[in-house]
């Protein structure tokens, strides 16, 4: 029971800012791998789909070339019957094997269907080389003699091996125009090679499919990463702002409170109370009219006024403005000329000037002020 409470507890939590800008970024990912991913498998699956069309077209043409040829050397006797002497003697039936089948002719007076068993085997080759089963055959036959053109299927060997079957009609001597086909001349081909080089295609496909949706993966993570880039270091630096908001005020907030309950106790005198209470307010106003600065120059609604001014100058008049208090300062500056914000650097300085006073030295003792170039070509006081 324990363990469901603190797991229901976890999973209720709410997410960080950064949390779900860092899950924005995985689901842009992730977006961005289904498009490409859809787009990939569409266009291989088209790829392979035409390369299947492609090879069985290109051997249905080779194979009605043969029959065609093949299916002039049919002739018929004075009775009406089929001869394939000229055939057998002239191209053979073995390889390619060449079976030939007959329409009998009360069922090609009918206008029914021919059922594959209604089919006559006229010939049939003794010692092919692609032996196929009868059923297979008068299959193929029938088909193309109820659609009255050449039909072709898939089929396998007796020994399993893929092959492929075209049936072609033929017509007796002088028939007319709606004459039912006298029968079918059907052959067999190997299919094994073309479908190995299909299966083949297929694989090399797929595995480029794959890796391409890998690699649009790590693309869309790096393009997901340069978009949310800005975010997070706005975010960065919205957590930085409030962490410097609160230390800052924090201080100045506890010693009004600590001011506040001695001037309500009455052990000090009401009016050093009112000078010190107004010594605070003041503090606490330019510190936060320097933390809206800040926000508005984070938040882009301020411009910075760069103009060119003299740094030691502008020390040394924060420095007579600065309240000693007993402290001896004293300040050694060179003249220097800088491009910057005349305001922010006076806030910088007033800054620095304070918290040397404030956790510097006793009074008594004499702080030295210089300014310097750095590395970056920029001056710092």
């Amino acid at each position: 029971m324990t363990g469901s409470v603190r797991l229901s507890s976890r999973r209720s939590r709410p997410l960080t800012p950064t949390a779900r800008v860092r899950r924005l970024r995985r689901r842009i990912t992730l977006l961005f791998a289904l498009t490409s991913a859809v787009g990939l498998v569409a266009m291989a699956a088209w790829a392979v789909r035409a390369d299947d069309v492609r090879w069985r077209d290109q051997m249905d043409r080779t194979m009605s070339a043969d029959t065609n040829w093949a299916l002039g050397l049919l002739e018929t006797d004075e009775d009406g019957r089929l001869d394939a002497g000229v055939l057998l003697d002239t191209a053979g039936t073995a390889c390619p094997p060449l079976h030939l089948l007959s329409v009998p002719p009360d069922a090609a007076r009918d206008a029914r269907r021919i059922a594959p068993a209604d089919l006559v085997v006229e010939h049939a080759p003794r010692e092919p080389c692609l032996t196929v089963g009868g059923a297979a055959v008068r299959r193929a036959a029938a088909a193309a003699v109820n659609a009255d053109e050449e039909r072709s299927l898939d089929g396998r060997t007796t020994t399993g091996e893929p092959v492929r079957l075209l049936a072609l009609p033929f017509y007796p001597p002088e028939a007319e125009e709606d004459a039912r086909p006298q029968g079918a001349l059907v052959t067999v081909a190997d299919t094994a090679a073309q479908q190995a080089g299909h299966r083949r295609l297929a694989w090399r496909v797929t595995g480029g499919c794959a890796l391409l949706v890998c690699l649009s993966a790590l693309v869309g993570h790096l393009l997901s990463g340069r978009a949310v880039r800005p975010a997070l270091e706005a975010l960065d630096r919205q957590e930085s702002f409030l962490a410097d908001a609160a230390h800052d005020l924090r201080t100045p907030a506890a010693s009004l409170r600590t001011l506040a309950e001695t001037a309500l106790r009455g052990d000090t005198d009401s009016t050093d109370v009112h000078r010190r209470t107004l010594r605070l307010a003041e503090g606490m106003g330019s510190l936060v009219d320097g933390l809206l600065t800040r926000a508005r120059l984070m938040s882009g609604t301020a411009v910075l006024a760069v103009e060119p001014l003299r740094l030691d100058q502008l020390v040394e008049a924060v420095l007579e403005d600065a309240p000693t208090d007993g402290h001896r300062v004293t300040v050694e500056a060179r003249e220097a000329v800088v491009v910057a914000d005349p305001d922010l650097v006076r806030r910088a300085v007033a800054n620095l000037v304070g918290n040397a006073l404030v956790h510097g030295h006793a009074p008594g003792a004499r702080p030295r002020w210089t300014s310097r170039w750095q590395p970056t070509g920029r001056r710092r006081p």
